[in-house]
């Protein structure tokens, strides 16, 4: 499992020419499912990532976490995360997790979220979406399980 997370001023999600989700400050969060992710590995990464001491304190240190910012989550599927290039110039994608197990990690992992963070919009799993984001930093980690 790997959690793309970036620190945002303002980031959303449009499917369609709809916007489907948007944040302020916060983190956007591009998520990608292997094969064999399970609901363990996504709670280690969900604590990690909201327990994440990435925002600045009053003298510029980073030293709060997302709850010490009221910050808000954006929570993007996206399979190419495991694409792999090792081999030739088009991506292999193998290492992604099938489309219904990686759905249902996906939504595990937004009604988890839910249960801790305020504010929690998502993008469409599946769908083609248009994500734009102000990244404040730039600041960008990178979680895997």
């Amino acid at each position: 499992m790997k959690f793309v997370i970036q620190r945002v001023t303002e980031a959303s999600v449009e499917v369609g020419g709809n916007t489907v989700g948007k944040i302020e400050k916060g983190y956007l969060v591009l998520i990608g499912v292997g094969q064999t992710d399970t609901r363990a590995e996504a709670d280690k990464l969900i604590k990690k990532m909201i327990g994440l001491r990435i925002f600045p304190d009053e003298n510029g240190k980073t030293n709060l976490s997302l709850k010490d910012v009221n910050g808000a989550l954006l929570l993007v599927s996206q399979f190419t995360l495991y694409a792999n290039c090792v081999k030739g110039n088009r991506p292999s994608f193998v290492e992604a997790g099938d489309p219904k197990t990686a759905e249902e990690l996906y939504e595990y992992i937004i009604s988890e979220c839910k249960k801790v963070v305020p504010v929690v919009e998502t993008g469409v799993f599946g769908a083609k979406m248009e994500v734009r984001l102000c990244n404040d930093g730039p600041f960008t980690i990178l979680l895997e399980s």
